[in-house]
């Protein structure tokens, strides 16, 4: 038996919870080593050329999960929405490209926080969703923690951590899509058609500022699209493991190994507002991913208490907690 299965099965043994958590580091990790690439890549490549070959590479490693799922599971009739959540998720990803080629990766890291808050406005207002007032208040203190990264006022908000905010509106936009696409579609047919939509999206900002890589290039861009794998992959496995509110904290860990890794290589080092600021969104996002799963808990109660179950008890998973659908 490999070493990689030998992995795999003393880690099936382990209880969920370390599980789910061990899979959402290793996404963390991914992540962070990818926006580390991106980062270093941009010195001489345009952040729009990268996001084309980061979603080229990272189609070339789904392929042989897709010839798994197989097309026959890809037969739609919501081919627009599943445009319009390409668009929205080409946009995120082209605008936080071109940040972090422009910022510190510690604090735009940190501001990209925002994302789960946006979604949960988007929630509100696009897909009608009850936000009590415990929520809201978290919601509000998310959005304050944002605002001690920025200073506005105290210093000028620069353009670039402009450019990660608008990137997580998209985000959001991107995340809300994906709770529209789940009332009809599976889970792999959104992921893949994901995959298919983003390649040639990407490719018409890219052309532009085309220039072929050279050899060094190519093979970053080819380790950033592995990066982007794993960590799409650790993530998804993390949330299916066990419960979003049990992982999602772990999430977080985007930061400190994103600021580890820049100080090491760009000897750059995050100020005290920006973990204050990230450390009081993340409370804020845990505390509410918390109030989401209890009261979907109390909803499914209701309902099997109340509901005869005539069709053998079957539900449809709800999807997680609104979270930061990662580039």
């Amino acid at each position: 038996m490999s070493f990689a299965r030998t992995l795999l099965h003393q880690l099936s043994l382990t209880p969920a919870p370390l599980r789910g958590a061990a899979w959402m580091l290793l996404a963390s990790t991914a992540f962070a080593s990818m926006t580390v690439l991106v980062r270093i890549l941009g010195k001489d490549m345009h952040p729009f050329e990268i996001t084309f070959w980061r979603n080229f590479y990272g189609l070339v490693f789904m392929l042989p999960w897709i010839a798994s799922v197989g097309f026959g599971g890809l037969r739609t009739k919501r081919i627009g929405a599943y445009t319009l959540r390409g668009i929205f998720g080409l946009t995120a990803m082209l605008l936080w490209f071109w940040s972090i080629t422009l910022m510190p990766l510690g604090e735009a890291v940190a501001l990209s926080f925002t994302a789960p808050l946006f979604a949960s406005v988007a929630a509100v207002v696009v897909l009608r969703e009850h936000m009590g007032l415990r929520r809201s208040m978290a919601l509000a203190a998310g959005f304050a923690g944002a605002l001690i990264i920025l200073r506005p006022g105290i210093i000028p908000v620069s353009t670039p951590a402009l450019l990660v905010l608008l990137s997580s509106v998209f985000i959001a936009c991107s995340v809300t899509m994906v709770k529209i696409l789940s009332r009809t579609e599976s889970p792999a047919a959104i992921v893949t058609w994901m995959g298919l939509f983003l390649t040639p999206l990407s490719l018409i900002p890219a052309v532009f500022f085309w220039r072929w890589p050279t050899l060094t290039e190519t093979m970053m861009l080819i380790v950033m699209g592995g990066f982007a794998t794993i960590g799409q992959m650790a993530m998804t496995r993390a949330y299916a493991v066990t419960e979003a509110t049990i992982v999602l904290p772990f999430d977080y860990a985007r930061l400190p190994f994103a600021a580890a890794i820049a100080f090491i290589i760009f000897a750059e080092i995050p100020d005290g507002w920006t973990w204050i600021g990230a450390a009081v969104m993340a409370v804020a996002t845990v505390y509410m991913a918390h109030r989401e799963a209890q009261i979907a808990r109390a909803r499914k109660g209701e309902r099997i208490g109340t509901v005869t179950l005539g069709t053998g008890g079957a539900e449809l998973a709800a999807p997680p907690p609104a979270r930061r659908d990662t580039p």
